[in-house]
């Protein structure tokens, strides 16, 4: 595969409206979601704008949390940060790059073990992306804020250690930082 896209019609306007997909289907019971069809929808807002100059990931709170360099806060977003068998890092550190529609390594050597595979996997950018559309990549090697193709399942299940975000918030938060910018673990 070229691209890990979309998989249907509803899974796109879903992530467009920052819903996941039982939301939708909810909302629009009788949808067959075609061409002409009107749906119900959540009114997004906005995007956040702001310069990040810290970032919190709280995991006791399952928040991540932007600040300004004043220390007004610019934004909260859910997150699922880490487990107890893959622990987040701790301590502060910081972000070393953005990288949209990143393509995803899985190496089994460095990375957490997945069943009996023993192999690297080069797996395709896209919205279904293991880190779905957007890679903010930390000074802790292998470690990162990222989009999730689970959007539902946001600080409701562990990850292997990452801050998972949605893909919408990921993609705000991407928006706002730049090199350099601090991100504290706290508990």
């Amino acid at each position: 595969m070229e691209h890990l896209g979309f998989t249907s019609v509803d899974e796109r306007l879903a992530e467009r409206f920052h819903m996941d997909l039982d939301l939708l289907r909810t909302l629009n019971l009788d949808a067959n979601f075609r061409p002409g069809e009107t749906i119900s929808v959540a009114a997004p807002g906005e995007p956040v704008e702001g310069k990040v100059a810290r970032i919190e990931a709280d995991r006791k709170a399952k928040q991540v949390r932007a600040f300004s360099s004043d220390g007004k806060l610019i934004s909260v977003y859910p997150a699922t940060i880490g487990s107890e068998e893959n622990p987040s890092p701790s301590g502060t550190h910081e972000v070393k790059g953005v990288a949209p529609m990143p393509v995803y390594t899985y190496r089994p050597d460095v990375n957490f073990q997945q069943g009996d595979n023993d192999e690297v996997l080069q797996i395709p950018g896209g919205p279904n992306n293991p880190v779905g559309t957007i890679w903010i990549d930390l000074s802790e090697p292998t470690y990162g804020i990222h989009g999730t193709p689970e959007p539902a399942q946001i600080d409701k299940v562990s990850s292997h250690g990452c801050v998972r975000l949605t893909n919408w918030d990921a993609e705000e938060l991407g928006a706002m930082v730049d090199p350099g910018v601090t991100v504290e673990f706290v508990n």
